[in-house]
């Protein structure tokens, strides 16, 4: 049963002979602290796990390094002999900001079509020079293994490199070759 009581300007409710601030539900000592502590260790395990879930994801959320177009040539210089190309790229590791120079071997086939190669070696990642060996002329030739690649970039069978060279994706504006990412190819 309910029983209210007016004592001037306070009003109680009693049931059953306590008041209803007595039926509330009180918070021991022991759970207190276990509520503080479950929360402490809460925030202190996101605070451990937010570098890292950061440090994981942090690669797909970004923009790919590397992607703009850089100015390497003009286009009348390019000929259907591979010539050497040497530019550099602006990279950017955290807050530390430089340019890393890179080359590519550039040409033109018979049909007028650009071709951009990666001078790295497949192997072991050696420098590739164009028709520097005698005795295998019109080929890449790397001399640290003697790694073979014909004039597309496709490796000799026989020879160490197991892939063929990469190729720069590029476009063309303004009478300007622009090279970009060096992407792998398939194997031969």
């Amino acid at each position: 049963m309910l029983y209210i009581q007016s004592s001037g300007a306070d009003l109680t409710l009693h049931r059953g002979g306590k008041t209803m601030s007595d039926n509330k539900h009180r918070v021991t000592r022991r759970q207190f602290l276990n509520y503080t502590l479950t929360g402490v260790g809460g925030f202190m395990a996101a605070g451990m796990l937010m570098p890292m879930l950061r440090f994981a994801f942090d690669p797909i959320l970004k923009d790919e390094a590397g992607t703009e177009m850089v100015a390497v040539a003009d286009v009348k210089e390019i000929t259907t002999e591979p010539k050497r190309f040497d530019f550099k790229v602006k990279v950017k590791d955290a807050w530390y900001e430089s340019e890393e120079p890179k080359s590519a071997w550039v040409y033109k086939t018979d049909k007028g079509e650009i071709i951009a190669l990666s001078p790295i070696c497949k192997h072991l990642g050696c420098t590739v020079d164009w028709n520097t060996d005698k005795e295998h002329p019109n080929q890449f030739f790397c001399p640290c293994h003697y790694g073979r690649y014909e004039k597309d970039g496709t490796n000799v069978p026989g020879t160490p490199p197991q892939a063929p060279l990469d190729r720069y994706e590029y476009k063309v504006k303004d009478g300007k070759l622009y090279l970009g990412k060096a992407k792998p190819r398939k194997e031969a």
